[in-house]
């Protein structure tokens, strides 16, 4: 059997052989060339489908140009590109139509795509014909029922019965064509790229007569008559800017126009057989036009408002880019962005045309400007100070890294590398490698990883073997994530502001890449790990807010306080603060309720009363962890369960920042306590505790600054309990120290069992938390503790049986109040911190009434440090140190400095 293939010599016969023996003497003669000129002669509206029928593409001859016409250039033109969702219906058709009767630029190319999904049905129709699946009649059928019922929406009268009949003509050469590739069971690509043009050509006839009858003079144009390109490769060409240039003022001295409709994707070759511009084709069109006509504007139309900072389907925060420069938009659209092909931006480049991304959904978003120099940024509010446009990331890459000693200093050893690579066909996504020359590392697809680590092998076995490289090692399952922006290049401090966000949210870089132009930076990273990065990063460079998961433990009290507060201020955070804190989870020791979206803090109670499943804190663990939209995680323990402290390690361990009153941790064993201060140190995990010893007074805070700023601790001393205060304060003239105990456990001033209160426990460790945070190595056990619980009643059944009791313990403590006013002192219950001697204890002492020990009232609390610098006059901080709303608004501080070390505004 004979095929004839498309030649600009007549035809060219192809012999196939196999199991069609029996078809060899049948020859099918295919011209689709003809078939394609034939538009040519028939392109307008009315004219005969029989007249002016070209025998060949070699009959135009392009020096041969008539002169009563030439194309005028320049700002009086603009170019539309639309793309196959605006033209997927008829209905869009109709809207593409206005968009371009509305359009009041004296002249204007609009380039369309075929209809959505076409140009995947045309593909599935050569490779049906080829594997001889007889359903490539049925699959043609369906791609002129779709066009024939487009048209009847769209047209009447003479432009449809025209367009119908031109639509058989073309329906009958493809089913011819395909008939001769069914036999042969292959198609080449000339054969491929002309039968999956048919979907522009069909696409720009419809929207050329829509427009047409809305009363505007308009031709189309079979952009193969124009375009000339030089294939250099199975999936790229590059344009004839000179020819092209011959071809569109022979086009238009013959149907000169002031609108014009033409094809997207297809094109010709130099010897005029049909090919394609490849995938995203349309766009490439539009902008070889755009130059062509050196066009004020090209807009691209599609289904997005504009060019976002990030993949807006992974960080919802991200942002529409008023304007982009053209590196910026070529460096975010090869790294994945959904931009443009980064071959579109090289015509529109050479003549600084600007391009718009524009949304024919939403036409009154303004779109994205990519131009050369940018506009004022100004106008970008959200990110006028960001050094950095936009992120972008490619996923399923392998990492492959080539090693050894013998290849530093070695000329060539990158050469025969990449040679490999070629030779395999695998395409090189990032080159990494450090000065020493010790070793390569480049990310590929991760489907043609094997392909490569075979061919490196094979090239380099002797290699191998003799030890010159130690490996070819693979890293499967990476994702690269680039950072652009031209504004990078003078910026100090980008690449810093960008690992530093990567290792706040626990993220490890695998390699990294930066170009000399410094328009962008390139890391590797864990596929798993990458949302959460891009997340960090976007929110780091201000273009989103802050966004920290957190889980509550413990909704008692305090905890139950904290989530009121954080509910009352959520709004002002997010737009104030730019700090989105979205609460995961809130366990209890019975139940706990989960979302993993963020629960509604207005109904928790409800929620976790209605809806609560069985409390398990490592489910709550991975559940409130495991979001990979949301970088950043923090636990926040309102407990004060050792059990749930002695975990503090193994969340920091995580990734997992933690917050906490809990005292249990910092004042338990000393060991785990230099072990969770160790590991704090050591990673970017964060483990704040200010509300362990002042509640909402900056305790913590005020002895490490003055430790780092490099003063030395002396002694520190104060009433550290609120409840101790008011007793204190209040055990005054008569009152027996029993009476005032019932006061203040009335007023729920007290622990429901005082002698949680009275023992000097939680005096002593919060002596212990200042004693260790100033450098002592100190074990509770070491703290000598003056209990106010009489020895008789410590072992008392109950708090009543205790309280019932107590008024029989009066006298001691009512002589030793006695003694102290005889003396004009007064009693308080202190506790103390002796650098000096490196010990602690908590005691009853006694201070003149001038003191400010002496001055407190309610249950304030009121501690001095007494330091180098602070020597003759100690450094004093009082408030109140106990209740809920005070320890939650510490926490609640803990919680937003967390978010200003994590890149939130300060």
């Amino acid at each position: 059997m004979v095929i004839t293939e498309p030649s600009t010599m007549g035809t060219r016969r192809i012999r196939t052989g196999g199991d069609l023996e029996s078809c060899d003497s049948e020859i099918v003669q295919l011209e689709p060339v003809n078939v394609k000129l034939s538009y040519a002669s028939r392109r307008q509206k009315g004219e005969s489908l029989n007249k002016h029928i070209l025998a060949s593409v070699t009959d135009i001859s392009v020096d041969k140009l008539t002169e009563e016409a030439h194309i005028p250039k320049g700002q009086m033109w603009s170019v539309h590109k639309f793309g196959g969702t605006c033209v997927g219906t008829s209905q869009r058709i109709k809207n593409v139509g206005e968009i371009i009767v509305n359009d009041d630029t004296e002249r204007k190319l609009i380039v369309v795509s075929a209809m959505s999904k076409v140009t995947d049905m045309m593909y599935d129709l050569i490779y049906k014909a080829q594997s001889r699946n007889d359903s490539y009649l049925s699959a043609l059928d369906a791609v002129f029922e779709k066009h024939q019922l487009t048209a009847c929406d769209l047209l009447d009268g003479d432009e449809l019965a025209g367009f119908l009949s031109r639509l058989h003509h073309d329906i009958n050469n493809l089913k011819a064509m395909l008939r001769a590739i069914y036999i042969a069971g292959h198609a080449t690509e000339s054969f491929t790229d002309f039968v999956v043009g048919h979907g522009e050509l069909w696409s720009a006839q419809m929207l050329a007569a829509v427009v047409r009858k809305n009363g505007i003079d308009c031709k189309w144009m079979d952009t193969r008559e124009v375009l000339i390109v030089n294939p250099t490769s199975s999936n790229q060409v590059d344009p004839d800017f000179s020819e092209s240039e011959k071809r569109l003022e022979k086009w238009f001295s013959q149907s000169p126009s002031n609108t014009i409709i033409a094809t997207g994707f297809i094109a010709s070759t130099p010897d005029n057989i049909p090919t394609t511009l490849k995938r995203d084709g349309s766009d490439f069109s539009a902008a070889i036009m755009g130059a062509l006509l050196r066009a004020h504007q090209v807009t691209i139309w599609t289904d997005v408002d504009g060019v976002y900072s990030a993949d807006p389907r992974k960080v919802s925060e991200a942002v529409i880019l008023r304007t982009l420069s053209y590196q910026e938009a070529w460096e975010m659209s090869y790294f994945g962005a959904n931009v443009l092909h980064p071959r579109t931006i090289i015509p529109v480049m050479r003549y600084d045309i600007p391009i718009v991304i524009r949304n024919i959904f939403n036409l009154s978003a303004p779109g994205t400007m990519i131009c050369r120099p940018p506009v004022d940024e100004n106008e970008d509010e959200q990110i006028i100070d960001s050094p950095v446009k936009g992120f972008a990331t490619i996923d399923n890459l392998a990492l492959v890294n080539v090693e050894g000693t013998g290849m530093a200093g070695v000329p060539g050893t990158a050469n025969a590398i990449f040679g490999a690579v070629k030779d395999v066909g695998a395409n090189v996504i990032m080159i990494s490698q450090a000065s020493s020359e010790h070793s390569v590392c480049f990310a590929v697809p991760e489907k043609e990883v094997k392909a490569v680590a075979e061919a490196l092998e094979s090239k380099f076995r002797e290699a191998l073997n003799a030890g010159r490289l130690s490996q070819v090692a693979i890293v499967p399952n990476c994702s690269i994530l680039a950072a652009v922006g031209q504004k990078m290049a003078s910026t100090p401090g980008v690449s810093a502001t960008l690992f530093n966000a990567l290792a706040k949210a626990n993220i490890n870089i695998r390699a990294i890449a930066q170009g000399c132009s410094e328009y962008n930076i390139t890391v590797v990273l864990k596929r798993e790990d990458c949302i959460r990065a891009l997340r960090a990063v976007h929110s780091r460079f201000y273009l989103s807010r802050t966004t920290i998961a957190m889980g509550i433990i413990g909704p008692g009290l305090i905890g139950a306080t904290l989530l009121d507060q954080l509910r009352d201020q959520a709004a002002v955070l997010k737009e104030d603060f730019n700090i989105d804190l979205r609460v995961m989870g809130v366990t209890g020791s019975r139940t706990m309720v989960l979302s993993d979206t963020g629960i509604d803090l207005s109904t928790w109670r409800e929620l976790l009363k209605e809806k609560g499943e069985v409390a398990d804190l490592e489910k709550f663990t991975q559940l409130v962890h495991g979001n990979h939209f949301i970088p950043n995680t923090v636990l926040v323990d309102c407990t004060a369960d050792s059990n749930v402290a002695s975990r503090y390690h193994d969340w920091l361990r995580r990734g997992i920042h933690v917050i906490t009153p809990n005292k249990k941790a910092n004042s338990g064993p000393l060991d785990q306590y230099l072990k969770l201060r160790s590991l704090q140190r050591k990673s970017y995990t964060h483990y704040f505790y200010e509300a362990t010893v002042g509640a909402g007074l900056p305790i913590i805070s005020t002895l490490r600054g003055l430790l780092e700023t490099g003063d030395h601790i002396l002694r520190i001393e104060g009433i550290f309990s609120g409840t101790l205060s008011y007793l204190f304060n209040s055990f005054v003239g008569t009152r027996s120290f029993s009476e005032v105990v019932a006061e203040a456990k009335e007023a729920g001033y007290t622990e429901p069992d005082p002698r949680d209160d009275l023992s000097g426990t939680d005096v002593a460790r919060k002596v212990i938390i200042l004693a260790r945070e100033s450098g002592l190595k100190l074990e509770l056990s070491d703290l000598p503790v003056r209990s106010l619980v009489p020895e008789p009643l410590k072992a008392c059944a109950s708090a009543e049986e205790f309280m019932k009791q107590l008024p029989q313990f009066d006298e001691e403590l009512a002589k030793q109040r006695q003694e102290a006013e005889d003396a004009g002192e007064v009693l308080r219950y202190v506790g103390v911190v002796d650098a000096i001697n490196k010990e602690g204890r908590v005691e009853l002492r006694r201070y003149k009434k001038d003191h400010p020990f002496a001055q407190l009232s309610g249950s304030d609390n009121i501690i001095a440090f007494t330091t180098k610098r602070y020597k003759e006059q100690p450094l004093i901080v009082r408030g109140p140190g106990a209740g809920a709303q005070v320890t939650a608004g510490g926490i609640f501080s803990d919680i937003l400095r967390l978010a200003s070390y994590l890149g939130a505004p300060s």
